[in-house]
């Protein structure tokens, strides 16, 4: 190529290709839900589902994930469940880790659908303006021009 070498300053991105830093993971987090806004944050950011009105939000999602993480340890230490003596004879329990475990996964699922955090949940975020509801009939109708 002839003249000289372009220059990247003078190079106007698309808007496909603008991309907002992800914001700074709030303090109260702790590490497991600090490694999941660091590593959802910038995906959320880019997809346009993380604005600053929706940052607790997205938080509360984070330290449900993160105890998701953690009971999942104390489960696979412990067991779910432990054995009782009762007037009725031997009897199993669920270990409280495990009942904190199950919350935290309904929480999270909870929270993951209004972020599109799920395949089905982001293709209804993905999904256009309601139709016209009698749009096919009056097509079918119609029939071709």
């Amino acid at each position: 190529m002839r003249g000289a070498k372009p220059s990247l300053d003078n190079v106007i991105p698309m808007k496909g290709e603008q991309t907002r830093r992800a914001p700074a993971a709030p303090e109260h987090l702790d590490d497991h839900a600090r490694e999941v806004w660091e590593r959802l944050a910038p995906v959320l950011i880019n997809k346009g589902r993380l604005e600053p009105e929706y940052e607790d939000t997205f938080a509360a999602y984070c330290v449900m994930a993160g105890h998701v993480v953690a009971m999942s340890h104390e489960v696979a230490m412990m067991g779910s469940w432990y054995e009782v003596q009762t007037r009725n004879g031997m009897q199993q329990k669920h270990r409280a880790s495990w009942v904190q475990l199950t919350q935290a996964v309904a929480g999270m699922n909870q929270l993951a659908a209004r972020f599109g955090l799920t395949p089905v949940d982001e293709a209804r975020l993905k999904g256009g303006a309601q139709g016209d509801l009698f749009a096919d009939l009056m097509r079918s109708l119609d029939g071709p021009d």
